[in-house]
């Protein structure tokens, strides 16, 4: 009788083994998840640019994404057209999935029938975080700090932040959605009275990879307050996105007004290129 009860006892303690360390079994069996933001595409899911919302991506740690661009715009009420560029944002990749993003001054110049004004845009520092991702998602946060900096005609009076987080999804090994959602708090340039406002602010982006050093995409983006007092504004812009190397892309957009005075533009055009280091 003892033997028979250890007998039953040995075999309930090898089949409660058996299950404990079958899901080590079944993962040692599934494929690995590829990470999103790797591979030869890696710098198109990289690339903050030429879209409005953020990558969902961290630049991986010891790397620097660089991005740079050109814009002209037809402005909309009184007419005229302004010239942004070079559009700079450089990225560096910090340990455990984070990144510290830093956007210098742009250099602006309008052009109407009262004459030109120029000058230029506030900086901004910031930094973002990858959540982690599936076959199929990935998310991220990050935090922008706009000191008080720039010229009185495009700069911001006041210190301005933003918080923003962004989803990540791809319904298909070519396509890609992507949906960033966030808050913010700026001032006006000193020109404009300085005064301060908060905004919410949702981005919705469509992606497409025909080839894999091609992506085509489509975004709607908007403010719920686009000045002190204003209500909101969207826009829309769409392109596309070609990887001369896995190291260099270069990418063409045109944007337009949807509702409201988002940009003070009617439409615009853009080019510019990214580079991995």
């Amino acid at each position: 009788m003892r033997w028979h009860w250890n007998k039953r006892w040995m075999a309930f303690a090898l089949h409660g083994t058996f299950l404990l360390s079958l899901p080590a079994v079944l993962a040692q069996s599934l494929p690995p998840v590829q990470d999103p933001c790797a591979g030869r595409s890696a710098l198109l899911a990289l690339l903050d640019r030429p879209t409005v919302s953020d990558s969902a991506c961290a630049v991986p740690e010891e790397r620097v994404v660089a991005e740079a661009g050109y814009q002209h715009a037809v402005l909309s009420g009184a007419g005229g057209s302004a010239d942004d560029l070079p559009e700079l944002e450089l990225r560096f990749g910090l340990p455990a999935h984070n990144e510290l993003v830093l956007l210098p001054p742009n250099y602006n110049r309008q052009y109407g029938a009262s004459g030109a004004l120029s000058g230029w845009s506030a900086t901004t520092i910031g930094i973002k975080h990858e959540l982690g991702y599936t076959r199929r998602w990935l998310g991220a946060v990050e935090g922008l700090a706009t000191p008080s900096s720039g010229s009185a005609a495009y700069g911001s009076a006041r210190a301005g932040a933003a918080m923003n987080a962004i989803i990540a999804y791809a319904p298909s090994d070519t396509t890609g959605i992507s949906l960033q959602v966030g808050v913010s708090t700026q001032a006006n340039p000193s020109l404009a009275g300085g005064a301060r406002f908060t905004s919410f602010n949702p981005l919705l982006t469509f992606t497409w990879d025909p080839y894999w050093n091609l992506q085509y995409y489509l975004e709607v983006y908007g403010q719920s307050h686009i000045g002190p007092g204003q209500g909101a504004g969207f826009d829309a812009d769409g392109g596309l996105q070609y990887l001369v190397t896995s190291s260099l892309e270069v990418d063409v957009e045109e944007g337009v007004r949807l509702h409201g005075e988002l940009g003070g533009f009617t439409h615009y055009t853009g080019v510019g290129l990214g580079l991995l280091f």
